[in-house]
């Protein structure tokens, strides 16, 4: 069962990049389930999501690790 560590370390990244990008884009989210969210909301949200993953990425790639 050491992957269900890892799978929830995932969830917790995940879900500090969609709180960081929600406030970075203007949306403001709660725990849990937000389903009053807009389409163009929750696609503004994942987009600077994508964008944050893919700096963090080159970063990585940058420095070696």
């Amino acid at each position: 069962m050491a992957n269900k560590g890892r799978v929830n370390d995932t969830k917790a990244v995940l879900n500090k990049y969609k709180m960081e990008a929600a406030s970075e884009v203007g949306v403001s989210l709660k725990d849990g389930y937000n389903g009053n969210l807009t389409a163009k909301q929750a696609g503004s949200i994942g987009g600077q999501m994508v964008k944050k993953m893919v700096e963090s990425a080159e970063n990585s790639m940058r420095s070696g690790k």
